[in-house]
């Protein structure tokens, strides 16, 4: 099938590349002329396991192309993937769905009759029933088809995915689309069809449910300091009972990046404009214990300063806001480097990836090429991203470069036995 993707960011460039890797014809579309000309040369803008020789691969073999002409994408193909982004607005809670709008509107202009439309990005309930006014004015039909990409696994997760989500009023659409997905469904993947408000729901509910679980365990983890108490067993204990599983009880830091701290927000404020505020107000807390975190764990560090951070030398490992990824949006690990500096440290911070990214948004901060070399004289050690390399990095390897042996583990990985025992002052959140 011939198809065209528009919107070519983190979730756009992985469905393009996926797409022509099941067999299509693909053109990505984007605004961005520079972003664009990246992805024709087969480069990836972004850092994403396994994408960069599936984008490239492709983009050889002619059958993946990019444009920033949406008459040439209408033009090309009859199915059409809609991946922009939405944003959290500018001091305020909503989505900021204007680039979903400018999309649709593009696109709807240049619609050839018959062709099918498919709403990727995650919206607030009701914008589908909106938006497929517009399509159909303009002779085609539309679905919505909510993406569930994890950061670091988003090719896996597009190629083999644990469901699929039609939301649709159509059947003759909702045909186009199974025939593209078919070597997808070919692997009886659960298929979901539905109507388009249910649609967009699942994906904040999803969020939604995964923060919840997250911050549930942080919350205890808050309970657990005041009362001796470990996080870390009591998290797999009750992680043994089958209605609650050990997905997502990892106690730490909390959750950053682009998808659920937006996602939550931006449904405690649709929920407030259809008058069932009520109905989430929990998710409030949820962020409050999730932002808690970040504020505690800069009081570890501030504790083990003797009660000041002033003066002192901080060495921050990470600034994605998770391993295998170069994402830093909403990063746990920079709201505390930042908040570390903010009370007089020096903070020197090093990540595999996201040096670049981390520059470009906190120019204030000064970087490392090494984890070592950021922890050159360090007074306190903070361990807030969990890559491989840092949990593979002994308590002797740091105390050789170090000014005092202190750390705080900000993603409860580490093994407190073996750092106390070679001499460091260990700190993890929820931990004795």
């Amino acid at each position: 099938m011939k198809l065209s993707v528009v919107g070519t960011g983190y979730l756009g460039a992985t469905h393009a590349a996926a797409m022509a890797e099941l067999g299509h014809e693909v053109l990505g579309v984007d605004v961005d002329e520079t972003k664009v000309d990246r992805l024709s040369a087969g480069q990836v803008p972004f850092f994403e396991p396994k994408l960069p020789q599936l984008l490239s691969k492709h983009v050889a073999s002619g059958r993946l192309r990019f444009t920033t002409s949406i008459a040439q994408a209408a033009e090309f193909a009859d199915l059409h993937f809609v991946c922009v982004g939405t944003p959290q607005k500018a001091g305020e809670l909503a989505a900021d769905v204007s680039h979903v709008d400018a999309a649709f509107s593009s696109l709807a202009e240049h619609l050839r009759p018959g062709s099918v439309v498919v709403g990727k990005s995650t919206v607030p309930v009701g914008t589908a029933a909106r938006l497929a006014k517009q399509i159909r004015s303009a002779g085609g039909e539309l679905i919505w088809n909510p993406e569930f990409l994890r950061e670091g696994f988003a090719v896996e997760d597009t190629l083999h995915p644990d469901r699929i989500v039609i939301g649709v009023e159509d059947d003759g659409a909702r045909e186009v689309l199974e025939e593209a997905y078919a070597p997808i469904m070919g692997e009886d993947v659960p298929v979901v069809v539905t109507d388009f408000a249910t649609a967009e729901l699942v994906k904040v509910a999803a969020n939604s449910f995964l923060a919840t679980k997250i911050s549930f365990i942080n919350a205890m983890a808050e309970v657990c300091e005041v009362t001796g108490a470990d996080i870390t067993q009591l998290a797999s204990a009750i992680g043994h009972d089958p209605r609650i599983g050990h997905k997502f009880l990892r106690p730490g830091l909390g959750f950053g990046g682009g998808c659920l701290p937006k996602d939550i927000r931006a449904f405690i404020a649709r929920a407030g404009e259809l008058g069932v505020d009520q109905a989430v107000s929990f998710l409030k807390s949820i962020d409050e214990i999730n932002l808690r975190r970040r504020a505690r764990t800069v009081d570890l560090a501030r504790e083990m300063c003797d009660g000041s951070l002033a003066g002192r030398r901080a060495g921050i490992l990470g600034a994605a806001f998770k391993p295998d990824s170069d994402d830093i949006r909403d990063s746990p690990a920079l709201d505390v480097a930042f908040a570390i500096q903010r009370a007089g440290a020096a903070v020197w911070v090093y990540d595999p990836q996201a040096m670049g990214n981390a520059k470009d948004s906190y120019p204030t901060l000064a970087y490392a090429p090494t984890a070592l070399e950021a922890c050159a004289d360090a007074d306190v050690v903070l361990h807030l991203t969990e890559w491989a390399e840092f949990r593979d990095l002994t308590p002797d390897d740091l105390a050789a470069v170090v000014g005092e042996r202190n750390i705080v583990d900000g993603r409860s990985v580490l093994d407190p036995v073996t750092w106390r025992s070679a001499g460091w002052l260990f700190r993890s959140l929820g931990r004795p």
